[in-house]
């Protein structure tokens, strides 16, 4: 155990006993070990604030909550203004973050590689959407305003989405990212990246870093496959400035607004990744912040030509093929990147026994049921890359319906019993992709 008066880290085969701390060449290849910073309120959920894992820091979704009263008492304000509003959450937030990341021996601005941002606003509602709208009118400046003064140049790659809901009442704002812990410091090959903030495109070491891509000519009458299309275009010139290609993806995130935007995309990235895709998560109900008429929001994880590591496609029969074109999961190295899971068969189709039987519609916990299915899955898959349950250390839990989110945190937590994963809960507000389905994870974990 590292404690020191910023905080704590503590491994995860012992809490108990004295440790040195890590070196970098160590911890470029460490077993998992959680951060609990001092001064940060406590999680009110069973999650580790931090975990630093294979020369990574994951880094919980962090929320302008004191965990007592709900929004915390220095992030309030008596304004009318929405702009102020998210103006103090943000800097709360951000302050957190500082003193997290700080806890674990790095520096936010230096280091972080990787940033979400998730906003709340109730647009778009369900039948925009539907329609094809998907412009949230967040006035996001009140946030990277406070954000750029916590980063450096070049700064990390970023995602920006409007959501329904936080699992606070009155938060405007949950952020959540990724710090490498290797020495070094990022590069960017965009000449726009030369301030603080976000950057299109960040190497680090081996990796590549791309920003969410909204990206297309011009969006007007265009369909999700066109739109989608015109990104990964514009995706695979700044991996090639960075040094990396498309067939180097190793993660990618998906974000479109209707669940019946699905297919378009589908097609596109088939065309873009015929084979030996990148693991991905696709998420719906997203409020695109990077201008009116977005259908599509595009980001990746690459790994640099010049990098010695290998990109393995993880395949097991103990877990459900994948219903559309990605591979269960992607490990390279000492990590493991899962694409999607939901409660679903290789059919696309929602798993037996994961509803409520009709005739009996106040029997059941469906939330429980499924999440134990997917984590059932997610162990099998671990296996099959030489790693467990128990080295999972970062998750992103997308719920259609805010009601179904103890019922499945309170399962997830029950298969972690000593070092649980960083955690970041979003609600989208509307059903996913798979009919019935009430939760989506995003996962990552550790291979020893």
């Amino acid at each position: 155990m590292q404690t020191a008066a910023t905080g704590m880290v503590l491994t995860a085969s012992s809490s108990a006993l004295a440790e040195e701390p890590k070196s970098n060449s160590e911890s470029l290849n460490g077993a998992p070990q959680g951060v609990w910073p001092g001064g940060v309120e406590k999680p009110l959920m069973p999650y580790t604030p931090a975990i630093k894992a294979a020369g990574w820091l994951f880094i919980a979704g962090q929320l302008a909550s004191d965990f007592e009263t709900g929004v915390a008492p220095q992030a309030r304000s008596d304004s009318d203004s929405p702009a102020e509003h998210l103006s103090l959450q943000s800097r709360f937030v951000m302050s957190n973050v500082e003193k997290t990341v700080a806890a674990a021996g790095l520096d936010m601005g230096r280091d972080t590689a990787r940033i979400w941002q998730w906003m709340t606003s109730p647009n778009p509602t369900m039948d925009e959407f539907e329609s094809g709208v998907n412009w949230p009118g967040i006035e996001t400046n009140a946030h990277f305003s406070q954000r750029d003064k916590f980063l450096k140049s070049p700064g990390p790659s970023s995602t920006a989405m409007g959501v329904k809901a936080l699992m606070v009442k009155d938060t405007l704002l949950e952020v959540d990212l990724i710090c490498i812990d290797d020495g070094g410091q990022n590069v960017s090959f965009d000449a726009t990246a030369q301030k603080p903030g976000s950057a299109p495109s960040v190497r680090r070491g081996d990796w590549v870093f791309l920003s969410s891509e909204t990206w297309a000519r011009d969006t007007k009458g265009k369909s999700t496959e066109q739109q989608a299309n015109e990104i990964f275009e514009h995706l695979n010139s700044l991996a090639t400035a960075a040094g990396s290609s498309l067939s180097r993806a190793v993660k990618a995130e998906v974000y479109i607004g209707h669940p019946s935007e699905y297919s378009g995309m589908e097609i596109a990235w088939k065309r873009w990744f015929p084979d030996n895709p990148p693991a991905r998560v696709v998420v719906p109900y997203m409020g695109m912040t990077g201008g009116r008429g977005r259908r599509v929001e595009v980001a990746l994880t690459l790994l640099a030509n010049d990098s010695t590591k290998i990109i393995e496609t993880i395949y097991t029969d103990k877990a459900p093929k994948p219903f559309s074109h990605e591979p269960q999961a992607v490990k390279v190295g000492n990590l493991l990147f899962f694409s999607q899971q939901m409660p679903a068969g290789s059919n696309g189709d929602l798993a037996p026994g994961m509803a409520r039987h009709p005739s009996f519609p106040f029997y059941g916990l469906p939330a429980r049921e499924q999440m134990r299915y997917m984590l059932k899955n997610v162990a099998a898959i671990c296996e099959a890359a030489g790693s467990s349950l128990e080295n999972v250390i970062r998750r992103v839990c997308f719920h259609d319906h805010g009601e179904n989110f103890a019922e499945a945190m309170d399962e997830w937590a029950a298969h972690f019993p000593n070092l649980k994963p960083v955690s970041t809960s979003i609600v989208l507000g509307g059903p996913l992709v798979v009919s019935g389905a009430h939760t989506l994870l995003d996962i990552t974990a550790y291979v020893p």
